[in-house]
């Protein structure tokens, strides 16, 4: 169990005001009132639906006896209350006192982007096993280490959870850990008071803007990222920050910071340069080049957009002096990420990929990546989550009518919406296309530019299976991986590659 004294803990915090006891030992950290105990700290947090100003007396109650708080109030006598000007900043700094400062003992990688973090957080794990570090990974799908996996509750965990993990894994002996970083977790101090020896750009598009309301603002979080955090990280490495220099967003980075950085894509003007030889089901074949080196790569992974996440993973690999040999192996031997243009179906079956696409940008990748390789039609169901971003709905409905023949618009993760609202705004992004009953589509399967509506997640899959000719690609986006669908405040189980896998089951199973 670890414990600390109350002004180890509070370091460089800078209060406006403390009574009690500083002496006082602290057993755990809390900003949840919920998981308070006796001894515990309890942070104020100020949240988007609740504030946790209003829980101090539950975390009271259950044995909190120091308040870390923003709001003035009255405490009992026996309670130690802290008062600072911003209780979030006030978390990370905490956490990384309480816990001993473990990123100072790790190489930490943070992957910033709209899309690609997961993937590259694969590659980079590969690679890294393969030239014989010992490797942690916190990320969308899950946080992993030493052959042990525990599922992610946000893409980038609260700070008291982050710096938690990262001893736990100093611990059990990582070296390097590869973390996604997302854009709330910077804008919301997760990851302030860590120490990242590298950061890695991968893209920006639409994503998000129900929390930042502009892509300005989106990209600003980003920027904040190599223009804050990183720069305050160890700088032992000749490079700090891997930038895509094929996207824009990536440029005004590089203009906009001074940290040594390296970029790669396949523009010629990267100083790491990428040359697709040849893209198809079976894979992709990249000539990598740095400087006068040369680096042929084989991977089982394909599209265009696969090539910019080997891109950054090589581009990071380099500068972190891995043995060429790891690095072609890395790549080689990651046959998939799981919900990641993932294929469920078996080979007498129509084609059927789950993947994770769920912003316009990503949905257009993953359609243009399945174009190539057609032999049929490409069927797409999708749907939008709820409470999130309204604005990329109609873009949604645009990118999946642009490339697809027969598009199924279904529920996400509707939450507190109705559905049918939801999948009302996507179709305003739909021009040109038919719209259809599902009764109607089944008798007409055989043509294109039909798009039909059904909010039941399990029976659109079936329909849209059901459609589908053996020659035909069904394409399954938005949840990936993801083995649930919230609906209201219910989080149901539910895996869009279990429920293919049964609709493929019923329909052609031996």
């Amino acid at each position: 169990m670890n414990k600390m004294k109350l002004s180890q803990l509070l370091g460089d915090i800078h209060p406006h005001e403390i009574k009690g006891d500083t002496e006082r030992e602290v057993f755990s950290l809390c900003y949840d009132s919920r998981k308070c105990d006796k001894n515990s700290l309890f942070v104020a947090i100020p949240g988007f639906s609740q504030d946790g100003h209003d829980y101090i007396d539950d975390a009271l109650s259950r044995g909190a006896s120091v308040i870390i708080y923003e709001r003035c109030r009255d405490f009992p006598p026996h309670v130690t209350a802290v008062k600072v000007d911003d209780t979030r900043r006030a978390l990370g700094i905490l956490a990384r006192n309480f816990y001993g400062d473990p990123s100072r003992e790790l190489c930490l990688i943070g992957i910033l982007g709209t899309n690609g973090k997961t993937t590259v957080t694969f590659l980079l794990e590969s690679i890294l096993t393969l030239a014989g570090f010992t490797v942690g990974v916190m990320g969308t799908i899950d946080y992993r280490y030493g052959g042990k996996s525990f599922p992610a509750s946000h893409t980038t965990p609260e700070a008291p959870e982050y710096h938690r993990i990262l001893r736990e894994m100093v611990l059990n002996g990582v070296s390097h850990v590869i973390s996604e970083v997302s854009s709330h977790a910077v804008d919301l101090h997760r990851v302030d008071t860590c120490s990242f020896d590298l950061g890695i750009f991968t893209n920006l598009s639409q994503d998000h803007l129900d929390y930042h309301q502009t892509m300005e603002n989106y990209f600003q979080a980003k920027l904040r990222f190599f223009r804050e955090i990183l720069p305050k990280g160890k700088q032992f490495l000749a490079k700090s920050a891997i930038i895509n220099g094929d996207d824009p967003w990536g440029r005004r980075i590089l203009q906009e910071t001074t940290l040594p950085s390296l970029t790669y894509g396949l523009d010629e003007k990267n100083e790491v340069r990428g040359e697709i030889l040849s893209l198809d089901t079976a894979g992709t074949e990249i000539l990598v080049s740095w400087g006068k080196e040369k680096l042929s790569l084989h991977s089982p992974l394909i599209g265009e957009f696969n090539v910019f996440n080997i891109l950054a993973a090589v581009a990071t690999s380099f500068v972190l002096e891995v043995d060429r040999e790891a690095i072609r192996r890395g790549i080689g031997t990651l046959k998939g990420v799981p919900g990641r243009l993932e294929k469920v179906s078996l080979p007498h079956e129509p084609t059927v990929i789950v993947d994770y696409a769920h912003t316009p940008d990503a949905l257009i990748k993953v359609l243009k990546s399945l174009a190539q390789c057609r032999k049929g039609r490409i069927i797409t169901l999708f749907g939008c989550g709820g409470d999130r971003d309204r604005g990329k709905r109609p873009l949604m409905g645009e990118a999946a009518t642009a490339l697809s023949d027969v598009v199924v618009i279904t529920s996400d993760n509707p939450r507190s919406e109705d559905p049918l609202d939801i999948i009302s705004e996507i179709e305003r992004g739909i021009r040109g296309w038919e719209k259809v009953s599902p009764e109607e589509l089944y008798c007409r399967k055989m043509e294109r530019n039909l798009y039909t509506v059904e909010p039941k997640r399990r029976a659109a899959i079936e329909m849209a299976i059901s459609l589908a000719l053996p020659q035909d690609i069904v394409l399954i986006a938005g949840k990936g991986h993801e083995n649930y669908q919230i609906i209201g405040r219910e989080r149901l189980p539910f895996d869009d590659r279990k429920v293919a896998r049964e609709v493929l089951d019923t329909l052609y199973g031996l």
